[in-house]
């Protein structure tokens, strides 16, 4: 792709006001909100997990206002059907003819960034309904594929499988996020300031900084930054290290019962290179890597008994690999 250094200063500058659109209405939350935009540069789509009421929602939803792009929201709810997300066919008459014939009515997925709030407070066929629109941009209903907009994202939350009425997600699913992002409590200055931000008078409404050409340009440019021989190598050892064999590392053959697929590797590697330019730079770098490999596999690991019985989480497994497999 042909751009100018101009250009580039210029579309690195709009990021930054994007950050500071979105910080309107988002106290904190620094890491959360930079792997949300390196989710949306890389092209892929971002699940948010945290208990209720740490302002997920309240984060895509300010993000949607921010882009000036297509957004809808649709709550997941145990009894939504899948064409109440993709749409459904209507019987129409020709008053003229008395022909009779069916209409497509697209359904929410028809978007360019769609917010699917706790995901997984519906049941799997439901959850399922997303798997192609999620995987290749298209909707395919009674015969005919539906191409959905461009640019597309799903950003979903959900809350922690350990409350009631959720339903996990299937890994064929989870796979297709690009990256499985963690919403933690706010330190105590920023609750302090959340208390008072939202109980006073309201707020600024968050300007629009950013249009959908503004998004394609960005993400053709992601593809053009430089990942080196050396670390694309590092990467794929990375992946392949997540999964139980005689080469795995001890904790991976204890903990894991499932390692990441060739789409970790290909997810690391653009996250990687999504952070770079988020921050000015044209080339990925070790540190890229390493501050998105637990966001990346995190969701892409199948643990053992193991690491359930004695409390192990994928992210520590992830760091001992990362630990073990040098560049």
């Amino acid at each position: 792709m042909s751009i100018s250094e101009t250009e580039i200063r210029e579309r690195l500058a709009r990021l930054g006001q994007l950050r500071q659109a979105i910080a309107q209405a988002i106290v904190g939350q620094a890491d959360v909100v930079e792997q949300l935009l390196i989710g949306l540069l890389a092209g892929g789509h971002c699940l948010l997990e945290g208990v209720p009421g740490l302002g997920k929602t309240l984060l895509v939803r300010s993000l949607g206002q921010a882009l000036e792009l297509q957004f809808r929201r649709v709550q997941f709810t145990p009894d939504l059907m899948p064409s109440d997300i993709l749409g459904t066919e209507l019987l129409e008459e020709d008053h003229g003819t008395g022909h009779r014939h069916f209409r497509f009515q697209p359904g929410p997925v028809f978007t360019n960034l769609l917010l699917a709030d706790e995901l997984n407070r519906t049941p799997p066929k439901t959850q399922a309904a997303l798997l192609e629109a999620m995987q290749e941009r298209t909707v395919s209903y009674a015969g005919v594929t539906h191409t959905l907009p461009s640019p597309f994202f799903v950003l979903a939350t959900q809350n922690p499988l350990e409350q009631a009425g959720t339903y996990p997600l299937p890994e064929a699913q989870l796979d297709r996020f690009l990256l499985h992002i963690r919403v933690d409590y706010p330190t105590e200055s920023e609750e302090h300031d959340i208390l008072r931000q939202t109980t006073g008078a309201g707020g600024e409404a968050v300007p629009k900084v950013m249009a959908a050409d503004d998004v394609l340009v960005l993400q053709k440019l992601v593809r053009d930054v430089h990942v080196g021989e050396d670390l694309l190598r590092w990467i794929t050892r990375l992946v392949r290290a997540t999964r139980p064999g005689e080469d795995a590392p001890q904790a991976v053959n204890t903990y894991i019962k499932w390692g990441a697929g060739p789409r970790a590797g290909q997810s690391l590697v653009l996250a990687a290179k999504a952070r770079a330019l988020l921050q000015g730079r044209l080339a990925a770098t070790r540190e890229d890597v390493m501050a998105l490999a637990a966001p990346v596999m995190r969701h892409r690991l199948l643990m053992a008994f193991a690491a359930e019985a004695e409390g192990v989480a994928p992210d520590t497994v992830v760091a001992t690999i990362l630990s073990v497999v040098k560049l």
